[in-house]
Order: structure tokens, then C-alpha cells, then sequence
């Protein structure tokens, strides 16, 4: 039942970070001004990574995968790609994921300029969305 909810709420963190991270983008292009929406959408963005964040952490743990740790070397978990992917990899970008999100969101609320302000937060969502989408396992995802 975890793995299935942290699977489908994948579908709508990527989904806000992708509307969240072009918005923030084209309103710094087009110089438009900072709005209430903006902050809803910024702090929406924040709240659902770092629940799904959460949600992957504990199932992480709690997880088949997990003992592999103490039946394998870590020598034989760094050779195997798919539990490397699992192991290491998957959970280690997307907490760095999380925290460029997190950054963003922080820097974005001290700057006075609306300009700055998409610019701090739609580069850190971007690189934030970009790793996330970087280790999926596709394979096992859709």
C-alpha cells in the first residue's frame, strides 16, 4: 500500500515542480510581478516533496530491499546497478532533490525583488526536478 501511494504521489510532486519550475521561470523572463498565486504554488511545491520525501524514507526502511544491507557487502550492492539504484542512489539525489527545493524556497522568501525572487526559486526547483527525474527507476515506475 506505501510503495503504491509513493508511487502515484511521485505523479503530482513532479507535476507541481514541472508547473511550479516553468512559471517561476517565465515570470523572471517576462519580468511580471510576485502575486499571492506565486506563493501558494511555491509553498504547494514544498509541501508535496517533502511528504513524498517522507513517505519514500519510511518506506525505505521498512522495505524488502532494506536487509540487503546486512546480507550483501557493500562492495556487492555498489556492482549491482538495480540495488545500487535502490540503495544509494535513488534515496540519497532525491534527499538533495529536496533540499535545493527547500533552498529555493527559503532564499526566494527573503528577497524584496520579484525578479529575484523567481529567479532564486525557478533555478533550484528546476535542478531540484531535473534530479528527481534523473533516479527514477522507470522501469519498475510506469
Amino acid at each position: 500500500m506505501l510503495k503504491f501511494i509513493h508511487s502515484y504521489f511521485a505523479y503530482l510532486v513532479i507535476s507541481v515542480l514541472v508547473v511550479s519550475a516553468l512559471r517561476f521561470l517565465f515570470r523572471y523572463f517576462l519580468s511580471k510581478e510576485y502575486t499571492p498565486v506565486d506563493f501558494r504554488l511555491a509553498l504547494i511545491t514544498l509541501i508535496t516533496s517533502h511528504t513524498q520525501l517522507l513517505i519514500g524514507l519510511f518506506l525505505y526502511f521498512i522495505s524488502d530491499k532494506f536487509s540487503l544491507w546486512s546480507e550483501l557487502s557493500f562492495n556487492e550492492i555498489i556492482t549491482s546497478p538495480i540495488n545500487r539504484l535502490y540503495l544509494i542512489e535513488h534515496p540519497i539525489v532525491n534527499i538533495i532533490a529536496v533540499v535545493l527545493i527547500t533552498r529555493g524556497y527559503s532564499l526566494h522568501k527573503k528577497k524584496r525583488i520579484s525578479n529575484s525572487k523567481f529567479r532564486s526559486i525557478g533555478i533550484h526547483y528546476s535542478f531540484g526536478l531535473a534530479l528527481l527525474l534523473s533516479r527514477i527507476p522507470w522501469s519498475n515506475w510506469i
